[in-house]
């Protein structure tokens, strides 16, 4: 039997416990893996605090990474061992998305990774990062990933672009080092002095604390010389869009990602048609993307930005800390 932490119908910190949880033999195609680490994402929090609660008793996190401790029948990429690291879609291997909604991704459609051992298709995972362990490698399932296809996949970014990040959580943070291996220039958005100056000695360009300038979208344009941005990742959501419009140049690139001020809002669509901006959706990535990012990682030496690791039992207080805003980069669980 091993250790799971599992959300009750419904969600709430309240509804979070612990349990034992059998752990079944891989089984043809499948891996066992002897889990690590895990991080938290907004997704995440969604699940467990009640605002996406599950219908189900619900082992939560999409993130996961561990060491393979077996192997079934008719699994050549993978030996007892390896470290490896979860996908948020295990279905979508390669090509166009195929994917709607969450009812495949772990922590919300089917069984996550706060737990200690899981058995699943071997499909479902990626070798990790060369030289990172399980904890640094949990934090690109979803956050690495996503900073990785919006830039790379969807901007196709290239040395010279100009990137706008907005705040300081994990999609942010890639999305500023990503730019910086690719030669972009790095404006950043944040509230707070300290994290600006933080976010300086990444290697951000150029700094604006949105809360002294309201208007940054023309900020933006004047770091520019008017022209605004490439690209821009856009995780604030219905409350930062229309800035981001201001802020990217004609036909400039953004990617929506994030819904943090909310699921709806006022579009302003003339300055997308004006301007003829391409706004695409990014929710994550395919099998494949993360094999491509994993391999630009080992050719970088690239290493994530962690705030704090809680310990696995002590989830509800991660995610109280994720509701602090106080973060810089990501938190993760060590299991």
């Amino acid at each position: 039997m091993t250790k799971a932490i599992v959300v009750q119908p419904g969600g709430g910190f309240d509804n979070v416990i612990v349990e034992r949880r059998p752990a079944s033999t891989p089984q043809c195609g499948d891996i066992q893996v002897r889990l690590r680490g895990s991080s938290l994402n907004y997704h995440d929090y969604a699940v467990v605090s009640g605002m996406w609660g599950p219908t189900e008793p619900r082992i939560p996190m999409a993130d996961g990474a561990g060491e393979v401790v077996a192997v079934g029948p008719g699994v050549t990429e993978f030996k007892a061992g390896d470290l490896v690291v979860s996908t948020f879609f295990p279905t979508w291997l390669d090509g166009e998305p195929e994917v709607d909604g969450f009812a495949t991704t772990p922590g919300d459609g089917v069984d996550g990774f706060a737990r200690e051992v899981v058995t699943a298709p071997a499909r479902g995972f990626t070798h990790a990062p060369k030289g990172w362990s399980a904890v640094e490698s949990a934090t690109l399932t979803t956050a690495g990933l996503t900073a990785w296809r919006a830039l790379h996949e969807e901007g196709r970014v290239k040395a010279g672009d100009t990137v706008l990040v907005q705040g300081t959580g994990g999609v942010s943070i890639f999305a500023l080092q990503f730019a910086k291996q690719a030669g972009a220039t790095v404006i950043a958005t944040s509230s707070s002095e300290r994290k600006l100056e933080k976010l300086k000695a990444l290697g951000a360009d150029h700094l604006i604390n949105y809360r002294v300038t309201p208007e940054w979208g023309e900020k933006v344009r004047d770091f520019t010389d008017g022209r605004g941005v490439d690209h821009v990742i856009e995780v604030g959501g219905p409350a930062t869009l229309a800035q981001s419009m201001i802020a990217a140049r004609v036909h400039g690139h953004i990617s929506v990602i994030g819904i943090l001020t909310g699921l709806a809002g006022d579009f302003p669509l003339v300055n997308a048609l004006l301007r003829q901006l391409q706004l695409k959706a990014v929710l994550v990535g395919s099998r494949r993307q993360q094999q491509d990012m994993i391999r630009a990682i080992d050719a970088s030496g690239l290493k994530p930005v962690i705030d704090r690791v809680f310990p696995l039992e002590e989830i509800v207080a991660a995610f109280r800390h994720q509701e602090s805003n106080k973060h810089f980069g990501k938190i993760c669980l060590e299991i």
